[in-house]
C-alpha cells in the first residue's frame, strides 16, 4: 500500500511509491531498454495490460481485444491503489494516509508511431472525450479531491513507453501546485471582481505578441511569465470552470486547436519531448467563480537545476513574445 505523506515545513504531500519502484524499465541502461522491441499497448497485446475501463470500438468488436481505437485502463504500476480507506492518521510529529486513489493510462490510439500533430482532429477529440468519461466517472468517488490529467511525451518528458499515451490520477488532497493556482485566482477575484484568467484571454487576444493561434472557442498563447522556452497555454474564451462540463462543439474546436498547436511545435522545434497537463478545477470546491480551466504543454527543452530546485525561480533563456513569434510564424 502506497502512502501520502505531508512535510510539516511546505504542507506538500508527497506519494511513498514503493510498488512503482519495481517497474521493469527502471532497471538496466538506455541500451538495455532500446532494445526491448515489445509494446503492450500496441493491438494484439490487450491482454499484457490490466482490464480496460473504457473503449472506443467503432466495429463492436469485444472488450480487451482488437479493434479499437482507443482504451483506458488502470495503471499497471500504479502510483495510487483504488482500494481501501484513507486511515489518516500522525506519525508523531507528522501526518499520513494511505496512498488511495485512481490512476489509469489513456492509449489514445493503436498506432505507435502516432503524435498529436499526426493523428486525425477526430482521434484527438477521442482523447478529449475519454478524459471527460473518465473524469465524470472517477468525481463519484467521494474520496478523491482532484483529478489530474497529463501527458508525458518522450523518455526525456518522463514517458517509459514510446506508444502515445495520457494519464488520469484521482488524489485524496489538492496538489500544491493547484491549490497555488486556485489561492492566486481567489486573490485576484476577490480584489477586482473579475477572473483572471478571462483578463489574460482579453489582454493576449487584444495585444497580439504573446498570441500563437486561436478558434472560436479557445486560444493558445505563451504566457507572460513562462517558466519555460516555448511554454504554451491553452484556454478557454468563455469561462469554464470544468473541463468535464464542455460541450460538443468546444471539444471539437480543442481537438483542432491541440493538432495545430502540435504541428507548429513539432516544426519549429522538431518534435520535442514536452509534458501536457490539464488544470481543472477541484471537485468538491462549491465556488468556482475566479478559476477558470486550462491546458499547459512544455516542451522540455532545458533542464530544471540546482537555483532552480533551490530557489523556486525559473530560468527561461527565450522570452514568451520571441517563441509565440516562431511558433504563430510557423507554416502549417
Amino acid at each position: 500500500m502506497p502512502e501520502l505523506r505531508k512535510d510539516p515545513v511546505s504542507s506538500r504531500w508527497v506519494i511513498i511509491s514503493t510498488e512503482r519502484g519495481r517497474r521493469p524499465s527502471d532497471f538496466g541502461t538506455e541500451r538495455e531498454r532500446e532494445r526491448v522491441g515489445f509494446c503492450p499497448f500496441c493491438p494484439g497485446n490487450e491482454d499484457k495490460t490490466p482490464p480496460e475501463v473504457l473503449a472506443y470500438r467503432p466495429n463492436g468488436s469485444g472488450p480487451n481485444a482488437p479493434g479499437w481505437n482507443l482504451r483506458v485502463v488502470p495503471n499497471k504500476f500504479a502510483a495510487l491503489q483504488i482500494e481501501g480507506d484513507l486511515n489518516r492518521q500522525g506519525d508523531g510529529m507528522y501526518d499520513k494516509m494511505n496512498g488511495i486513489g485512481a490512476h489509469e493510462v489513456v492509449i489514445e490510439t493503436p498506432e505507435h508511431g502516432d503524435t498529436f500533430a499526426s493523428m486525425g482532429e477526430q482521434r484527438i477529440e477521442d482523447v478529449l472525450w475519454a478524459f471527460h468519461d473518465r473524469v465524470l466517472d472517477l468525481r463519484k468517488d467521494p474520496r478523491f479531491k482532484y483529478i489530474l490529467i497529463f501527458k508525458n511525451a518522450g523518455r526525456a518528458a518522463g514517458a517509459s513507453l514510446e506508444h502515445p499515451h495520457s494519464q488520469l490520477i484521482a488524489t485524496p488532497i489538492i496538489p500544491k501546485r493547484v491549490r497555488e493556482e486556485w489561492d492566486g485566482a481567489k486573490e485576484y477575484y476577490n480584489y477586482k471582481e473579475r477572473c483572471v484568467f478571462c483578463d489574460i484571454v482579453r489582454q493576449e487576444m487584444s495585444q497580439e505578441i504573446r498570441l500563437i493561434s486561436e478558434n472560436d472557442s479557445f486560444v493558445a498563447l505563451a504566457p507572460y511569465a513562462s517558466r519555460f522556452p516555448f511554454e504554451t497555454w491553452i484556454l478557454p474564451k468563455a469561462h469554464d470552470p470544468f473541463f468535464e462540463d464542455a460541450q460538443k462543439h468546444e471539444y471539437v474546436q480543442l481537438s483542432k486547436l491541440l493538432r495545430d498547436v502540435s504541428l507548429r511545435t513539432e516544426k519549429v522545434l522538431l518534435n520535442p519531448p514536452y509534458n501536457l497537463i490539464i488544470h481543472n478545477s477541484p471537485l468538491r470546491e462549491s465556488d468556482t467563480r475566479h478559476f477558470h480551466w486550462h491546458i499547459e504543454l512544455m516542451p522540455k527543452l532545458t533542464h530544471v537545476a540546482g537555483f532552480e530546485w533551490g530557489s523556486g525561480f525559473y530560468i527561461n533563456p527565450t522570452p514568451p513574445e520571441e517563441a509565440a513569434k516562431y511558433l504563430r510564424d510557423a507554416k502549417v
